[in-house]
């Protein structure tokens, strides 16, 4: 007996040792008893989302036969342009977007449930479709929503904001009155088109123009949503469905008219008004270099403004590049015109062609009023050119008029009287002073001469200036209204 007893006190110990692993494995079969079958006390969402979750499988298509087809009804949303990076051809969005889809795992009677006829239920415990957008090139940052609806139909809503930085094709040709046309292509990435169709949740019309969540006060303003369905395929395989959206958007370009197309038009009017400055004068030419300094200086500060890219350039760049050659040209004239009219010491006449070619046809051609004056210099000019050949008769006269002093000795020899010697003295003295009053007449006509060629350039110079300001005009004018006419019908196309 007394062995025995210690046998019992070692099997009750161990009984006892035993009794707390028995009451957790009793708990936990009634928990699993109770997963199986929940309490009716518990709240509708919870047995429900139980009853919807406890088989789910999520790895496969939801769809009992096979050969059924899931269709993913897509919508979308813009809700703001955030950045259009014309260098590296991306374009970042913040689109609400709307997937819905019907699961045959995903439906109850609702009168089981408390009439309850909508769940949220875990996005990551039911199975979602593959849909991608194509033109993906970095992961955006955008919220994560973990929850999806569920109706008692099994009609799954996925609802959720997603930050898009996609790849586009942006024209820039006509910046800064451009229209950028992005696409947005949403396709399957594994499934076939026989598993997993696409379709537009609304009307394309409601779509196209629904602006009602979009942030208006940026660069950019949205213009429309065009959407397309089509079924794509790699090399003769299964099809895949596309849906895409186009996603048409316009510059604002008030800021950048203000900051660079006005200022450039400013310093080509003060070049045009330059030109009303005397020929004659040397601040032409000081002030037409100063202007091309100043659009120097402009275009160097309104190089980061203009986009860059690597396929073309913009029409404003070339305008800014055209702008510039000008200012050279009319440099260049100035310089000319400048040449021409300055006066030198002997400087040649005038030629009879290009009298005859600016001083009277170009002068009836571009309805100058002083064409008398010009008239009147060229008979001036001959006037002096007669006078000049009039010089030698006038000197031969101041000859004829002096006696040679050599026969007055020839004639003292003969009478050598006192009187006549100071004849003689005189005749000498006034032949000197007739020389002397001979060659400051000669100065006087000759300054004459050069003063009349001098003033026949001045005209020459001036009908020229006239004829390559007015040339000038045109040309300007013409490359301004041809710019503002294309631009004009591109903002409004």
């Amino acid at each position: 007996m007394g062995a025995v007893r210690p046998m019992m006190f070692t099997a009750f110990g161990a009984l006892l040792a035993l009794l707390p692993l028995a009451l957790t494995l009793q708990s936990q079969a009634g928990t699993q008893q109770r997963g199986q079958k929940p309490d009716p006390a518990d709240p509708a969402l919870r047995r429900l989302s139980h009853y919807l979750l406890s088989h789910y499988q999520k790895g496969t298509r939801p769809v009992r036969d096979w050969r059924t087809t899931t269709n993913v009804a897509i919508d979308l949303m813009v809700y703001a342009i955030l950045g259009v990076d014309e260098k590296n051809q991306v374009l970042t969005t913040y689109i609400w977007y709307r997937q819905h889809w019907t699961d045959e795992f995903l439906r109850w009677d609702p009168a089981r449930f408390d009439n309850l006829t909508q769940i949220s239920l875990p996005m990551e415990n039911i199975w979602v479709p593959d849909i991608l957008i194509n033109e993906f090139v970095d992961v955006g940052k955008s919220p994560h929503v973990p929850y999806v609806y569920v109706d008692h139909h099994g009609e799954v809503q996925n609802l959720k904001p997603i930050q898009v930085m996609t790849a586009c094709s942006l024209d820039i040709y006509n910046f800064p009155f451009d229209v950028q046309n992005c696409s947005l292509t949403f396709t399957s990435w594994l499934h076939h088109i026989r598993d997993l169709n696409l379709s537009l949740w609304r009307q394309p019309e409601l779509v196209k123009f629904d602006r009602s969540i979009f942030m208006n006060q940026g660069e950019w303003e949205l213009l429309y949503i065009l959407s397309h369905f089509q079924e794509f395929s790699v090399k003769s395989s299964d099809s895949y469905a596309e849906m895409k959206f186009y996603v048409v958007i316009r510059r604002r370009p008030l800021f950048y008219t203000v900051s660079l197309l006005l200022p450039s038009i400013f310093l080509m009017v003060m070049d045009i008004v330059g030109f009303y400055l005397p020929p004659n004068s040397g601040e032409r030419v000081s002030f037409k270099i100063t202007l091309l300094l100043g659009y120097s200086v402009f275009l160097i500060i309104v190089s980061d403004t203009l986009p860059a890219t690597a396929v073309g350039t913009p029409l404003i760049g070339t305008y800014f590049v055209v702008c510039m050659a000008l200012l050279v040209i009319s440099l260049t004239e100035t310089i000319l015109i400048v040449r021409l009219v300055h006066k030198q010491d002997l400087q040649p006449h005038v030629p009879d062609w290009v009298k005859r070619l600016l001083l009277e046809r170009a002068t009836v051609l571009l309805c100058i009023r002083d064409r008398k004056k010009f008239s009147q210099s060229r008979t001036q000019s001959s006037d002096i050119s007669r006078q000049v050949e009039n010089n030698d008769s006038t000197a031969k006269l101041n000859n004829y008029s002096c006696e040679d002093p050599r026969e007055g000795e020839v004639v003292g020899s003969t009478r050598s009287t006192p009187g006549f010697a100071g004849h003689a003295e005189g005749s000498l003295l006034m032949q000197g002073v007739l020389r002397e009053i001979t060659a400051i007449r000669q100065f006087l006509e000759k300054r004459e001469e050069f003063r009349g060629a001098a003033h026949e350039w001045l005209q020459v110079g001036y009908v020229l200036d006239v004829l390559l300001f007015r040339a000038y005009l045109v040309a300007v004018l013409s490359y301004s209204v041809t710019l503002g006419t294309l631009w004009s019908v591109w903002r409004d196309a």
